[in-house]
């Protein structure tokens, strides 16, 4: 018996060396044909926790980190959109508010009008991101569309937001250097207008709609951040006072005088008859007296973004120069 053994040894062998081999040929026949048999071994699982798949990236946003496309091609954006547009993105849907800039129009010929309650049309438009702010009701309902990002206004200066969309777009690098540009600029514009205008000279932006006045701070759009921002010009001190902190004030027709600066941006729509330019109230105010009224249209100054700070910009500098 003992002469036997070596022999049915040899024979085990050969069986487990030959199993062997066939098992390495059917994994390698699996892998080439596409077969997911080899991503349940646990080094394939292991991997596959530790690194995202293809194409994406993990942002950290106010609510935690939320996994997006590296490069994002079909956006919803509900909050943000001319900031998103300026970069180049790719926008499906859009809400209302920036459908009405005229800034925006050409580019957004044929995207669909959405909002965070337009679910079924959401899902329709098969967006791969979604953007929205954080007061929306819909943020938990709208990330099992697509993967969400929300913001909450304000939270962020407009040059920081404007890196952050960069961030979500894949454009950090761009957003960083038309930020860097655009402070060099306009400070330099900035200088060139106290230069002409005087030091302590004050500006105030006024806007008017159908029913009341506004003065605003220096962080609520139509163009508030460039004129004192970036280009460190002065607001009276009744308006720093009232209006700074909440970021806008409302008027009334007979207290305009009182928060009028030396010079006036006046934001207006062209859908109102603006009828208060032919009262006397409006006339006696001595920076209307002057010619000092620079005005801008409502619905194109609205947003802080890359493509309306330009407009105003180019604006601002032709007004206090000319």
């Amino acid at each position: 018996m003992k002469k036997f053994i070596p022999a049915i040894m040899l024979l085990v062998l050969v069986v487990v060396l030959s199993a062997c081999g066939s098992n390495k040929t059917n994994n390698a026949n699996n892998a080439n044909n596409g077969s997911a048999a080899s991503a349940v071994t646990p080094v394939a699982t292991e991997s596959a926790a530790e690194q995202p798949a293809s194409g994406t990236v993990t942002y950290q946003s106010e609510s935690g980190p939320v996994e997006i496309p590296a490069n994002p091609k079909r956006i919803v954006a509900l909050a943000y959109a001319p900031n998103m547009i300026s970069m180049g993105a790719n926008i499906v849907g859009v809400d209302q508010w920036t459908n009405m800039s005229p800034l925006f129009t050409e580019k957004l010929k044929g995207v669909e009008v959405v909002s965070d309650e337009d679910l079924e049309k959401i899902i329709e438009l098969d967006p791969d991101l979604i953007v929205v702010g954080t007061e929306s009701k819909n943020v938990a309902k709208l990330s099992e569309i697509a993967p969400t990002v929300a913001f909450t206004w304000g939270k962020l200066d407009y040059l920081n937001q404007q890196i952050e969309i960069g961030k979500i777009l894949g454009k950090e690098k761009e957003a960083q250097t038309w930020v860097d540009d655009f402070k060099s600029r306009a400070a330099a514009i900035g200088d060139e207008i106290k230069a002409k205008i005087g030091e302590n000279a004050t500006v105030s932006v006024i806007e008017t709609d159908a029913k009341s006045f506004y003065v605003f701070g220096d962080h609520w759009a139509r163009g508030t951040e460039v004129l004192y921002q970036a280009m460190g010009l002065k607001m009276p001190e009744k308006v720093t006072k009232d209006a700074q902190g909440p970021g806008y004030f409302t008027l009334s027709q007979e207290t305009l005088s009182d928060y009028a600066g030396d010079y006036i941006v006046l934001s207006r729509s062209t859908a109102n008859d603006n009828a208060f330019m032919k009262t006397d109230t409006w006339k006696n105010i001595p920076a209307v007296k002057n010619n000092h009224v620079i005005e801008i249209d409502t619905e194109a100054s609205t947003y802080s973004d890359p493509t309306t700070l330009e407009s105003l910009l180019s604006i601002f500098k032709e007004g206090f120069l000319k």
